[in-house]
């Protein structure tokens, strides 16, 4: 980009004598100035809609126009669009993540930001589930929690022989007898005396303990972060 540079000095002319050759303006001067003027308006870039080249190099706290929000042409951006741009990311209510205690406020340069889910991991919001039908519900628990059941089992008490008898068949006289030998007799039952044998059977049934304690024993995968929600 050329700058206007004057060749000659118009104003020394005037205190020249009178008759002074170099005191006439020549045409070729003033040729040559119009020819400097040009060139440098020439390369010059216009006030409105000026197209440059090469790398331009904008001075410190240079103010352009923000565009209105959205657009997506070749207009350069101001820090007024990049922020609202960053904003739109992040509206209110928005959850922002990081492996670093940095507030968000501070390091995208707006927004009022509050810790968030403490201790919790995040869950999609289910509309067909009751536990998860609505924005910030919580639940669950950390530490495993058996589900009501109940164990059963049978035992029999202590059988003992409770005694017994054993039969035999005899024969002696009576009036239904089989005669023979001209004598009458007739079959007879008989019974020892009631025994027991000295045997008991004791049965015993027993529930083992098992399992292990349920503290901090619901816990997924899990690695740690910073979470902020934007609450203005």
């Amino acid at each position: 980009m050329s700058n206007y540079t004057k060749s000659t000095n118009f104003a020394t002319k005037d205190a020249l004598s009178s008759g002074d050759p170099l005191k006439i303006v020549k045409g070729t001067e003033i040729d040559t100035e119009f020819n400097n003027i040009a060139t440098a308006v020439a390369t010059k870039a216009d006030l409105a809609s000026p197209t440059f080249t090469g790398t331009v190099t904008l001075p410190s706290g240079a103010v352009g126009v923000t565009q209105s929000f959205g657009d997506n042409d070749t207009s350069l951006a101001t820090t007024a669009f990049v922020q609202a741009a960053m904003a739109a990311l992040f509206p209110v209510g928005a959850i922002y993540t990081a492996v670093v205690s940095t507030n968000p406020g501070t390091l995208l340069g707006f927004g009022t930001w509050t810790a968030f889910g403490a201790g919790r991991t995040l869950v999609g919001l289910d509309a067909g589930n009751a536990l998860f039908d609505t924005a910030e519900e919580t639940g669950g628990s950390a530490d495993a929690i058996t589900v009501s059941h109940t164990h059963t089992a049978t035992s029999t008490s202590t059988v003992t022989d409770s005694g017994h008898i054993h039969t035999t068949l005899g024969y002696g006289s009576g009036t239904s007898a089989t005669y023979g030998n001209g004598g009458g007799v007739v079959a007879t039952t008989n019974s020892t005396a009631s025994a027991v044998t000295g045997v008991t059977v004791a049965t015993s049934t027993t529930n083992a303990s098992t399992g292990s304690s349920g503290t901090n024993a619901n816990y997924q995968p899990y690695i740690t972060v910073y979470m902020w929600k934007r609450t203005a």
